[in-house]
């Protein structure tokens, strides 16, 4: 009798674990992504020169996540991101050595969207990869303008939700920057490092257009008051083998420096295939600084060649001519000599798993 109890518990178990399983799910993922890349005018130490060695994520920032979902009936779904981005050159964490720096977050997901909790993209980074040529990727891009176009803020609460070709998002976030200041959620002032945005979007065919917003405070007492504003719009419409890509962004920073700045960022951009597998894509972005002198183009051309879907190597070229003491590069806003130009170059190999 107690070996028939015993078998039939085990039984029980697997059918129990079997059913779990069915019900709930947990997915690794990510992108390895390096190359070797060449750069003119870039500021160091003793005044900086041209630089050559081995960069990580050049279309992409490499990273390993976790991606979990639990069926809880009624369409509700309990959900989870856990996101480590990484340096595959050095292996060290990246997003200030955060373990899991790019997202990590926990909500639930229903008919009415998703609510979210923990560390977050903003909705210039969720809306704008789409209207971007260069997808937003980590250099050679939007980002490399601006980063707040890949900005993410830790302590946040988020909405997103998705009805047809509508896509909305909004967040707030108590505190955007644990590394940065004071880093928010300070007794008696809670405007310290606050960060705040929203979003639309609207897909119909080939044709997409956006608008996202996004303001943040100072992270210290003295500069709670301060505030970093950008308004974005954005557009792209695919025809046949191409699609082209338009855009603007408005900006003014109390906060960076702490004295205003106010600058327009435009940029056009298309992409072909010229085969299944290979696809060129070419950019411009031009700073328009209205509070100094420090304009900026940066033209931008890649060259990709997926072996899989899983493995592409790519070509990127870069040149980017600067006004005044603009220190603009292909790689961030703070990258070259003030007021020098820059060519940079990077060959380089991602793969996705």
């Amino acid at each position: 009798m107690k070996k028939t109890l015993l078998a039939v518990t085990a039984a029980a178990s697997v059918v129990s674990g079997a059913a779990f399983a069915q019900s709930s799910n947990v997915t690794l993922y990510g992108i390895a992504d390096a190359g070797v890349s060449f750069q003119s005018h870039v500021q160091g130490p003793n005044g900086g020169g041209s630089v050559t060695g081995v960069t990580s994520g050049g279309l992409s920032g490499s990273r390993w996540g976790l991606r979990g979902v639990e069926d809880l009936g009624n369409n509700l779904k309990g959900i989870f991101v856990l996101e480590s981005g990484f340096d595959i050159d050095t292996g060290k964490s990246a997003q200030g050595g955060r373990l899991f720096g790019r997202q990590a977050y926990v909500g639930l997901q229903g008919d009415f969207g998703a609510v979210t909790l923990g560390r977050q993209q903003n909705a210039l980074y969720d809306l704008f990869g789409a209207y971007d040529p260069m997808a937003a990727g980590p250099i050679y891009s939007l980002n490399s303008v601006d980063n707040q176009f890949n900005g993410r803020a830790d302590n946040a609460i988020k909405y997103t939700g998705k009805f047809g070709g509508l896509t909305a998002t909004g967040f707030y976030s108590f505190g955007r920057d644990v590394n940065s200041g004071l880093g928010g959620e300070v007794p008696g002032h809670f405007k310290v490092g606050t960060n705040f945005g929203g979003g639309l979007a609207y897909a119909n065919g080939p044709f997409s257009v956006g608008a996202a917003y996004d303001q943040f405070q100072g992270s210290t007492l003295a500069s709670a008051d301060l505030t970093a504003k950008r308004a974005a719009i954005g557009a792209s419409y695919a025809f046949g083998a191409a699609k082209a890509f338009a855009g603007y962004r408005w900006m003014r920073d109390e906060v960076t420096t702490g004295v205003a700045r106010h600058d327009n960022l435009y940029w056009v951009g298309a992409l072909y295939k010229l085969t299944p597998a290979f696809t060129l894509t070419g950019a411009a972005y031009y700073t328009d600084a209205r509070t100094d002198s420090k304009d900026s183009w940066m033209y931008v051309l890649n060259a990709d060649y997926a072996f899989s879907k899983r493995t592409d190597a790519y070509l990127l070229l870069g040149y980017v001519k600067n006004k005044g003491n603009a220190t603009f590069g292909v790689t961030g806003t703070a990258n070259t000599l003030p007021g020098q130009n820059q060519t940079g170059a990077m060959v380089g190999v991602r793969h996705r798993f």
